[in-house]
């Protein structure tokens, strides 16, 4: 029962249409804010390529716009390569410092 006071059905306008979805409470602005930037991509292509690409290729273009976006904010909170920095950083200070222990 507590599972479905956590769900909310919420109808969210994309581009030129409604879609009923059920979310995850806590996701409901996430959900509200993907809808609004899938509906401004695609307002912007459809305004530039209108009557030139299909409404497909259209919807395409705006999905490979919003995940390029979304790989390239993954690759800025990839925190890995500092990471192996700070292992290899922190692996050299405990050899340094153990080397001195020992003299």
């Amino acid at each position: 029962m507590a599972e479905q006071k956590d769900r909310l059905h919420i109808r969210l306008h994309v581009y030129d249409e409604e879609i009923e979805v059920v979310v995850n409470r806590d996701d409901e602005e996430y959900y509200r804010r993907a809808a609004k930037l899938i509906t401004e991509r695609y307002n912007a292509y459809s305004q530039a390529y209108k009557g030139r690409k299909s409404d497909h290729t259209i919807a395409l273009m705006t999905l490979v716009d919003i995940s390029l976006m979304y790989q390239k904010e993954r690759t800025h909170n990839d925190t890995s390569p500092y990471d192996n920095v700070l292992a290899k950083l922190t692996a050299e200070i405990e050899e340094a410092l153990g080397e001195k222990k020992e003299h």
